[in-house]
């Protein structure tokens, strides 16, 4: 049995159990051996007064020296055993430990490093970001955003992707790869470890199947969701608090000019948006549309304000477009024309969004770089624009 005080007490050598050892006594060794008196028990015995004959002190010589070879033999057999036994216990120690690097391969961590080119305003830049968060997914690859995107989208958003600064990006050695506006089958294999995605995606088709984790990278930062909020809680329709919230949003400004002399197409006019908000008068008690514009005078000229239910929110600074982009995001349905801005404000809101279709002619160049079909929802609802002004042309 195990002794009251342990190991300690069991391990003790027995020289300290009994420290005087008798004179002449046999000792039996711990292995069991042959029992005998070893050179290290010896003590000197009375010798009789008659010396041996010289025939029994050669008998004598003859046992002990052969009796000194066996105790050898067996000091060093043991000795070998147990080292044996004790290499069999730790060398599967050693092995794990030599063993270790190779059991992680390199394979599953992601290496290289994929960007984006940050180019356009905000609309643009958040369809760069949602593409890069999906494509870099899908190819196993860790994705760095460029400062001038950081420095665009973070003061709105929680965006998560780590910023690659301009001084790392410069000693980079980027293969560009250009995308086209709609998901292809070959983005899924994109080969290259240290790729620049080019271009202007901006489609569901690239990120909708993460629409969870896109709508947590746009989540608006509290005082920027909170100050749209306070300012949709004050509204009211005929002195009632509304009973929805539309957001309306009217791309001018540069797309007048450029849309019918450079892609054959029209923008948003008057009978469009009486169509528009008429649709959801049809269909919600109480809305208010809440306006915003970067082309805010022709909107009050244009838009029916006579039900008391527009509101004229947006300031229209495409500079520091956080106000007017908050504001549409928080309301519960969407108008919009056309452009990146309000596709995203429709896409971050959720509900029932109407867009402006159809808005170019048939041979329109801008179909060659843009599917409607991928640009917006099939759930959404499209109203189709009036070409008539390019055909008198």
């Amino acid at each position: 049995g195990v002794h009251p005080r342990g190991r300690e007490h069991i391990d003790r050598p027995l020289a300290q159990e009994n420290s005087e050892v008798p004179e002449c006594e046999e000792s039996t060794p711990r292995d069991g051996g042959t029992r005998s008196c070893t050179p290290r028990y010896l003590v000197p015995c009375p010798i009789p007064s008659l010396q041996p004959e010289p025939a029994m002190l050669s008998i004598q010589l003859t046992l002990f020296f052969p009796l000194a070879h066996v105790i050898l033999f067996v000091f060093t057999a043991s000795t070998v055993f147990h080292l044996h036994q004790r290499l069999a216990r730790i060398q599967p120690t050693w092995e794990s430990e030599t063993q270790a690097p190779t059991e992680k391969p390199m394979s599953h961590q992601p290496r290289g490093m994929w960007t984006v080119n940050a180019i356009g305003r905000l609309g643009n830049q958040m369809g760069e970001y949602a593409t890069l968060y999906a494509l870099a997914k899908a190819n196993g690859r860790p994705a760095f955003i460029p400062a001038e995107m950081h420095n665009t989208l973070a003061p709105i958003f929680k965006i998560t992707l780590p910023v690659l600064h301009g001084t790392t990006a410069s000693r980079i050695p980027w293969q560009n790869y250009h995308l086209n506006d709609w998901m292809e089958e070959q983005y899924r294999h994109i080969p290259g470890e240290y790729v620049r995605l080019t271009g202007y995606p901006c489609s569901w088709t690239f990120y909708h199947h993460l629409r969870d984790e896109i709508l947590q990278e746009f989540t608006l930062h509290d005082h920027v969701r909170e100050e749209a909020q306070n300012f949709l809680r004050g509204l009211q329709v005929n002195g009632s608090r509304p009973g929805t919230f539309v957001g309306v949003h009217v791309r001018r400004g540069d797309y007048v000019h450029v849309m019918p002399n450079v892609w054959k197409g029209v923008v948003a006019d008057r009978r469009y948006l009486e169509q528009a908000l008429d649709w959801f008068r049809t269909h919600y008690a109480s809305p208010i549309f809440v306006v915003s514009s970067n082309g805010m005078a022709w909107c009050r000229e244009n838009i029916d304000v006579s039900q008391g239910d527009v509101v004229f929110a947006g300031n229209g600074i495409e500079s520091s477009p956080a106000k007017d982009f908050a504001l549409l995001s928080q309301c519960n349905h969407t108008i919009m024309t056309i452009g990146t801005f309000g596709i995203w404000a429709a896409y971050l809101a959720g509900g029932e969004t109407i867009y402006l279709a159809n808005y170019t002619l048939p041979d329109s160049p801008f179909l060659k770089l843009f599917k409607p079909e991928a640009a917006f929802l099939p759930e959404w609802i499209g109203i189709a624009a009036d070409l008539s002004p390019l055909l008198k042309h």
